[in-house]
């Protein structure tokens, strides 16, 4: 049994996401979250079934199973295991869902651009790896 109850696969060269980890780290009082940096130099993707590429086009999550999640239900999951699932619960309740799905999917396409605007850059280039998706 993995002592963690879901890992986050995350950009560490993307500055919104870091910010993003460092808010779930800060919540994370029990330890229930684990962190991979996908643009770590030693990141090894096929671990996970997929492609540098198809993990920099959305959030990818695992629980300790092995099933995978993505986009806007990686958050859900991560919120849910340090108990704060109720921040974003609404955000999968079935009417709302597809637009709050929709709307992950189009901030993650623009991540990066979005990362410069607030002054925030991708340091080695790594980031831009253009996504599958």
């Amino acid at each position: 049994m993995k002592d963690w109850k879901f890992k986050v696969l995350y950009d560490g060269e993307c500055p919104l996401c870091r910010l993003e980890v460092q808010w779930l780290q800060y919540l994370d009082r029990s330890g229930n979250l684990a962190w991979e940096d996908i643009a770590a130099p030693d990141f090894d993707p096929s671990l996970y079934e997929c492609t540098l590429s198809d993990l920099m086009g959305t959030l990818y999550g695992v629980l300790p199973d092995g099933r995978k999640t993505h986009g806007l239900e990686t958050f859900r999951q991560a919120y849910r295991a340090i108990g704060k699932g109720w921040l974003v619960g609404f955000t999968g309740w079935p009417v709302l869902r597809p637009f709050f799905d929709w709307l992950y999917k189009l901030f993650a396409k623009h991540r990066i651009r979005l990362g410069r605007f607030f002054g925030r850059s991708c340091g080695s280039g790594r980031c831009s790896i253009p996504p599958q998706r």
